[in-house]
């Protein structure tokens, strides 16, 4: 825990030094992104309290029970959903430490997936019309399909760069 609020009085230390540096719309930006990161962490540690409650009432009835497939769901579709927003503040978090825009197709790709993985624990499949299914099925093709391009698009934007960089053979 110390190290998270260190790391967040280092963000904003950093904020703060390049502030004079920055645009007008930059200052906007950081400022957005420093308010959705505070309410993106509220609304998490509201789901990680929820989902703490409820596991410990499941726990303290005896409901709990590993083999009840609804169960499972749930437990499993609540901690995704904090999954999911820990991975959403930390991509916009990366804005704050400047080492990305404020879009970043790979990560919302990525979070789109675990969205998706969410869905398909959750989804009771005997009461799930199958075109429900296929059309999410079909959804999870295309994402990945879409990330694969992208990370080979990116692999060989790092490789040329790195060529680019090295020094040419000596010209006698």
């Amino acid at each position: 825990m110390l190290r998270h609020i260190s790391a967040a009085s280092d963000t904003l230390r950093d904020t703060r030094k390049a502030w004079p540096g920055l645009s007008v719309y930059e200052r906007f930006e950081e400022v957005v992104v420093v308010v959705l990161t505070g309410l993106i962490g509220l609304v998490i540690i509201a789901a990680l309290l929820n989902l703490c409650v409820r596991v410990a009432l499941l726990m303290a009835y005896g409901l709990l029970d590993p083999a009840e497939h609804s169960v499972f769901q749930a437990v499993f579709g609540m901690i995704f959903t904090v999954l999911i927003a820990l991975e959403f503040n930390h991509s916009i978090l990366s804005v704050l430490h400047r080492h990305e825009s404020i879009i970043q197709l790979r990560t919302v790709i990525l979070i789109a997936l675990l969205a998706l993985a969410r869905k398909f624990i959750i989804l009771d499949a005997s009461k799930t019309d199958p075109l429900t299914i296929l059309g999410l099925a079909a959804a999870v093709l295309a994402l990945g399909t879409v990330h694969w391009l992208v990370r080979d698009q990116d692999r060989k934007a790092m490789h040329l760069g790195e060529e680019a960089a090295r020094p040419g053979p000596a010209v006698e």
